[in-house]
């Protein structure tokens, strides 16, 4: 297993990951429609939004959680 201090970048491995994989299917798909070369288009596509999205996440994701932590009143 990894250890727990890596836990934020698995986390931004993973979210970058699922979420480049839809967005760029439904993005895609939007402006493409269903061509014959709908898979290697989105394939390809995918591999440049995951590019960018996992240092993207990596910046993001601390600003995101302080801002939920001040917007959310602990009990």
């Amino acid at each position: 297993m990894i250890h727990h201090r890596y836990q934020h970048i698995v986390f931004a491995l993973v979210m970058s990951f699922m979420m480049s994989f839809i967005m760029s299917f439904v993005i895609t798909f939007f402006n493409l429609g269903w061509v014959d070369d709908f898979i290697t288009l989105w394939l390809k596509s995918w591999v440049f939004a995951f590019a960018v999205a996992f240092p993207i996440i990596m910046v993001v994701a601390p600003l995101v959680k302080k801002t939920v932590s001040i917007l959310i009143k602990t009990p």
